[in-house]
């Protein structure tokens, strides 16, 4: 192990991870503004803001999916000096984007009418058919609005992508608690409100890429006139496909977690969004290492050693960081949720939840940014098979067998294991790609 050459690397990838971080942290604000603002609603909005997140997240991770081969490919073609084949690669990617977003909002349509038959409170359905509409439709700009930031980032330009996610912060926040709880002119729209605001606050952060897009003089090559070709789309799709099958396989598994704990009643299902949201904003950090490594690696750094440099230096970076997170979930729980929620019920429970967390995290961080080197590499069809092993194979079946020794704590323990099995076995493949290049 070339200690040196890892250090060296370090300043690269916290460049790069940076505005990643920040942008993702921004985007994650969002959600976590729902709950802080709806709490004071009590715990029956709290859970229908977890149960459509739940949803919601999987489609979400499907597209993200499916779409980072364009920011690899935009790294690739950028590394190689191919700025001809950026805007080729960017045009069609929003087309993809676009159709992708549709597929995704008639996806999670579709879902509303399987909910009632799923085992969750009815009291919870009740309130939240407004929040799911728009949760639904912003999958459209969402879709589009990663394709650009994407683009952004690869051509080393990741603050406009951060610039672009405080844009919808800065939307979402007012509106958000002017739409709850009806300032002014405005209506109080409780739950649906949220959702409306969400929906207004992405859209607005698209449109505002667009204007960037036409109007910046220095992305003037990325708007060069090329053709929108279905082959290269088709292209796109295919190799994004096990990225976005190894991304559900997670979200999808952490759904169905979140389902499992819903049958434990609306208490459970409340404390779950609490920790749900403190521990997603703390996780920016990993997967902002993690897009790092796969840009890096994408742009080509010489040797096989170089690429063990890159990667590795990521991942000291997101166990050291994921390490403390440990220790502020395991240590700072309660104070946590108590400053997003004043139930004290769902606090305690909430802060219960965090403790396994906090272990989880640091497996999970290992996955993630060897998730990273190995799509820098174009490798995203192993890492798929992992990802359903681990997820359905193993963390489901035996997060519900020890739920009933530990409760709905039990659930999330078994992700611990499965994620600690997957993160060895990617590690092990990325040193395996890596020999003797």
């Amino acid at each position: 192990m070339n200690w040196a050459a890892i250090r060296a690397e370090v300043p690269g990838i916290v460049g790069l991870a940076v505005p990643i971080v920040i942008g993702l942290g921004a985007s994650t604000l969002l959600g976590v503004t729902d709950s802080i603002m709806l709490a004071p609603l009590g715990p029956i909005p709290l859970a229908a803001v977890g149960l459509t997140m739940a949803v919601a997240i999987i489609l979400y991770a499907a597209i993200y999916g499916m779409l980072q081969t364009i920011s690899v490919r935009i790294g690739a073609a950028f590394g190689a000096g191919d700025a001809r084949r950026i805007p080729l690669i960017l045009r069609n990617g929003l087309a993809l984007g676009a159709l992708v977003g549709v597929a995704g909002a008639a996806a999670m349509g579709l879902v509303w009418f399987a909910l009632p038959h799923a085992d969750q409170p009815p009291e919870v359905l009740a309130v939240m058919g407004g929040y799911w509409a728009s949760i639904c439709v912003l999958m459209i700009p969402f879709s589009v609005l990663l394709v650009f930031k994407a683009a952004f980032e690869a051509v080393g330009r990741p603050w406009l992508g951060t610039g672009l996610a405080f844009v919808g912060v800065i939307v979402n926040v007012p509106l958000n608690y002017a739409l709850i709880w009806g300032i002014g002119p405005l209506p109080m729209l409780g739950l649906t409100g949220a959702g409306i605001a969400s929906l207004v606050a992405e859209s607005t952060a698209l449109a505002t890429a667009w204007v960037l897009w036409v109007r910046l003089r220095s992305l003037r090559r990325l708007r060069l006139r090329r053709p929108i070709l279905a082959a290269e789309m088709a292209s796109v799709a295919r190799e994004g496909a096990p990225l976005g099958l190894l991304y559900v396989a997670e979200t999808g598994a952490m759904a169905m977690a979140t389902v499992l704990i819903g049958t434990f009643g609306t208490l459970a299902l409340a404390a779950n969004q609490v920790a749900l949201s403190v521990g997603s904003l703390l996780y920016m950090v990993p997967l902002g290492i993690a897009g790092a490594v796969s840009i890096r690696i994408a742009q080509g750094t010489g040797s096989g050693g170089n690429l063990r440099a890159v990667a590795f230096a990521g991942l000291g970076l997101a166990v050291a960081w994921l390490s403390l997170s440990a220790l502020l979930l395991g240590f700072g729980g309660r104070l946590l949720a108590g400053a997003i929620t004043g139930d004290k019920a769902v606090v305690a429970l909430a802060a219960s939840y965090m403790v396994v967390f906090a272990l989880m995290q640091v497996a999970d961080g290992v996955q993630s940014t060897m998730l990273g080197a190995l799509r820098g590499m174009s490798d995203t069809g192993y890492p798929a098979q992992v990802s359903m092993l681990a997820y359905w194979g193993i963390a489901l079946p035996l997060g519900w067998v020890l739920s009933g020794w530990l409760g709905p704590q039990g659930i999330w323990a078994g992700f611990l294991v499965a994620l600690l099995l997957a993160g060895a076995a990617l590690v092990r493949r990325f040193w395996q790609r890596t020999s003797g290049r």
